[in-house]
C-alpha cells in the first residue's frame, strides 16, 4: 500500500505541485475517485476545480475491460487492435450511449453552473490512478481543446507505459508512483471504497462556495 485514502494522495500531489500555487491555474478532475483527489490539490492550491468527464466504452464480453473512451465533447480514444475486432455499430452505439452519459452526470454533479475555461491557463487533469489510460488521455483531448497554456497529468499511481503514452499528449505528467508491478488501482491504497454521486455533488458545491468567496 502507497496511499491511505484519496484525500492523503491529493494532498501528497499537492505538495508535489505548490511551485503552480498563486500561477492562473484550473484543476479538473476525473469523476467520480478523482474528484476527491483533486479536491484536496484545488484547495492547497487555491485554485478553482471544475470535471472533465469521460466514459470508458467497455469490450461487449468483458464490459470493465476499456477498448475506447469517450468524453462529453465527443472525442473518441480508441485500442484500435480491439475496436476493430467487434461490431462496430454496436461499437458506435455504445459510444453515443457513454457520451450521452457523460452529459448526464455534468448536469447532476454541476447543477447548471459554467464550465471553467483553460484557455491561457495551467490546467492540472487528475485522477486517483490510471491503468490503460484511455480516459485520462480522451480528456487531455478534450481540455487540449480550450487551448490552455500548459497541460499537467496528476496522478496518485500509474503503470510505466500509461505514463509514456501521456507524456506524448501532455505537457508534463506527475505520478507519484510509477507502478511496474501495477495490478489494480485499488490495491495502492489503503482505503479505496466507492465515491458516490452524492459525495461529487457536494465536493464541488464547496469547491464552487470556496471560488466565489474569494
Amino acid at each position: 500500500m502507497i496511499f491511505a485514502n484519496r484525500i492523503d494522495a491529493g494532498r501528497r500531489i499537492a505538495e508535489a505541485l505548490l511551485s503552480c500555487k498563486g500561477q492562473d491555474i484550473v484543476v479538473y478532475a476525473l469523476p467520480r475517485g478523482g474528484v476527491v483527489v483533486a479536491a484536496q490539490i484545488a484547495e492547497i492550491l487555491d485554485a478553482p476545480l471544475d470535471l472533465v468527464i469521460v466514459r470508458k466504452v467497455g469490450h461487449p464480453y468483458a464490459p470493465e475491460y476499456a477498448i475506447a473512451a469517450v468524453a462529453e465533447d465527443g472525442h473518441i480514444v480508441e485500442n484500435r487492435s480491439e475496436v476493430d475486432s467487434i461490431d462496430r455499430r454496436a461499437f458506435e452505439e455504445s459510444v453515443r450511449i457513454e457520451q450521452r452519459e457523460a452529459r448526464r452526470r455534468r448536469d447532476l454533479y454541476m447543477r447548471g453552473r459554467t464550465p471553467i475555461s483553460a484557455t491561457g491557463k495551467i490546467a492540472i487533469i487528475v485522477d486517483d490512478g490510471l491503468a490503460t489510460g484511455l480516459t485520462m488521455q480522451a480528456a487531455v483531448q478534450e481540455v487540449r481543446h480550450s487551448h490552455p497554456r500548459k497541460i499537467v497529468v496528476a496522478v496518485p499511481v500509474a503503470p510505466p507505459q500509461t505514463i509514456r503514452k501521456l507524456k506524448e499528449i501532455a505537457d508534463d505528467v506527475l505520478a507519484l508512483y510509477e507502478a511496474s508491478d501495477f495490478r489494480a488501482i485499488g490495491s495502492f491504497y489503503c482505503q479505496f471504497d466507492q465515491v458516490s454521486d452524492d459525495e461529487v455533488i457536494e465536493l464541488m458545491g464547496t469547491a464552487s462556495r470556496a471560488c466565489w468567496k474569494s
